[in-house]
């Protein structure tokens, strides 16, 4: 199989981004956004925010699009030699932001130091197919994997590459400090590191070397604001040139204010519930507090019983107050490997109450319910509906808001019985999400990196193992669908609703040349107004 990039970066883009540049040398950029960084290190964590503030400074080197569609990034274009080799030719006279050349050593040395890693959400996940990196000549890598991996250049969208001079002293132990420093927060990227106050400012000024052109944005400014009514209010009140993740509520009154331009589109990611399986659980009791004798999620009837208990059509047009939509599996319609023939999942109050009792538990129990309220739109409003929905069916799950960066840490310790999160299947193929959540976490194969749960269905794993070796596509999306399937019927996991967002903007400073799939919002796909 030979896959040869074409290059699809719309020209039309960096030719305004340099008529630009020239006439507004002078000028800022302030975006508000909702949440951002944990870190300058691109491979500390694989959360969205995070890769979005990382787009900045940093370069991939495979470019995802608007729509997910791959095209070159740093490499201009690879090619399948074997069953196990790819070869990706590099783009020369690209130089760092310390003026040193980009080269095949910076390319090994970023995939090799990734898995050594130990961030929240481990970005191992992105190469974890990799065997061996072999540098052939300085413009020209050849990438081993264990095994077929038809899906390399999808999982290499969020392969960001540092210079291998600058963080050649970050070490998995002092690496966070050397890049926060800006030290080693030396990219490639359209921007260079300025200074970064950890949930306050991340500041950056153009890179006027950077190779797809310069941005016009002499300087961006990224505020971290939190609380949406703040975020509004700095907008109204000129503070923000445009602000991201615009709360449904106020979406209505913003489109109304002629000084002001709204957009909205519909992104890949998916809030999901999922539940602790393991034989201990630290947050399930009795309602009066008591132990109980087993833990209940155990149970598929329990898994079950929650799922219809939630109105899925709720939470997106009344919770999510219509930026949303409700799903049915994992992955969006716009992604390989969704199955169109799944109905709608629809809420049966009677019978979840019967399966619970079938199950021993006739007057329900009490649970913890973690979620975040900083990360994406709505999430908030989701958790909270979804505790209020369970009562109905007599669980007591007690709404536990908590920002993005308590959540994952505790999540991954496996301190949780259940929670809710987001999921984004940001290289556009259904396997990168099932093999992190559906999988048995199985290091050997280096699959479910992301099930915590203790959950294993052994006909999902070889569906799965199946699929990431298969180079036919037609056999590859059936045995993603049918992995899918399999894993649906276990409720380990229950897709809740698709995420929609919104973003609004001072409309006589600032205008979004495209609105990306992955909710990013990047300064280089913001123009000036005139």
């Amino acid at each position: 199989m030979t896959i040869q990039a074409r290059h699809l970066w719309r020209a039309a883009t960096v030719a305004a981004a340099l008529t630009f540049a020239g006439a507004v040398s002078a000028q800022t950029l302030t975006i508000g956004i909702r949440a951002g960084q944990d870190s300058m290190d691109p491979h500390f964590t694989a959360t969205g925010t995070h890769a979005e503030a990382m787009k900045h400074i940093f370069d991939t080197l495979v470019w995802s699009g608007d729509k997910l569609q791959l095209e070159p990034g740093l490499a201009e274009s690879w090619k399948s030699l074997d069953n196990t080799t790819w070869e990706f030719k590099l783009r020369k006279g690209v130089k760092f932001h310390d003026g040193s050349d980009f080269t095949a050593e910076d390319v090994k040395f970023s995939i090799e130091r990734m898995p050594a890693l130990k961030g929240p959400n481990p970005t191992s996940i992105y190469v974890r197919q990799v065997k061996e990196v072999k540098i052939i000549d300085p413009f020209t890598v050849h990438v081993i994997t264990h095994a077929p991996a038809p899906t390399l250049p999808n999982d290499f969208i969020r392969l960001f590459i540092v210079s291998h001079k600058a963080a050649a002293g970050a070490t998995p132990e002092n690496a966070n400090e050397v890049f926060n420093s800006g030290k080693a927060a030396i990219g490639t990227g359209p921007f260079k590191f300025v200074k970064w106050t950890p949930k306050d400012e991340f500041v950056v000024e153009r890179n006027p070397n950077y190779w797809r052109g310069p941005s016009p944005w002499e300087r961006v400014v990224r505020k971290e604001i939190p609380n949406d009514a703040a975020r509004v209010a700095q907008l109204k009140a000129g503070q923000v040139d445009l602000i991201v993740r615009a709360p449904a509520a106020d979406v209505p009154v913003l489109s109304r204010d002629s000084k002001l331009a709204v957009n909205i589109g519909q992104s890949v990611y998916v809030f999901y519930v999922e539940f602790d399986m393991r034989e201990q659980t630290k947050q399930v009791t009795a309602k009066d507090g008591s132990p109980l004798p087993a833990n209940p999620f155990r149970d598929v009837r329990v898994r079950e019983a929650f799922s219809l208990g939630i109105d899925r059509r709720a939470l997106a047009e009344i919770s999510m107050e219509g930026l949303g939509s409700p799903v049915n599996q994992l992955v969006t319609p716009n992604i390989f490997g969704y199955d169109t023939s799944l109905p709608e999942l629809k809420p049966d109050v009677e019978k979840a109450k019967k399966l619970l009792a079938d199950a021993g538990y006739p007057n329900g129990f009490k649970v913890i319910f973690n979620f975040t309220n900083d990360r994406l739109p709505g999430d908030a409003a989701v958790g909270t509906s979804i505790a209020q929905m369970l009562a109905r069916i007599g669980v007591q799950a007690v709404a536990a808001a908590q920002p993005g960066a308590t959540l994952f840490p505790a999540r991954t310790r496996g301190d949780y019985s259940m929670d809710m999160s987001g999921w984004g299947t940001l290289t556009g193929e259904a396997h990168y999400t099932l093999s992190s959540l559906a999988h048995s976490n199985d290091p050997a194969k280096r699959m479910g990196a992301f099930n915590w749960r203790g959950y294993k269905n052994d006909a999902v794993d070889k569906a799965l193992d199946a699929a990431a070796v298969e180079l036919d596509e037609a056999k590859r999306k059936a045995l993603l669908i049918e992995a899918g399937n399999l894993f649906a019927k276990d409720y380990s996991l229950l897709p809740v609703a698709a995420v929609s967002s919104a973003w609004a903007m001072q409309k006589d400073k600032v205008k979004m040349l495209r609105v990306r799939a992955d909710e990013d919002t990047l300064a280089y796909d913001i123009a000036p107004a005139k």
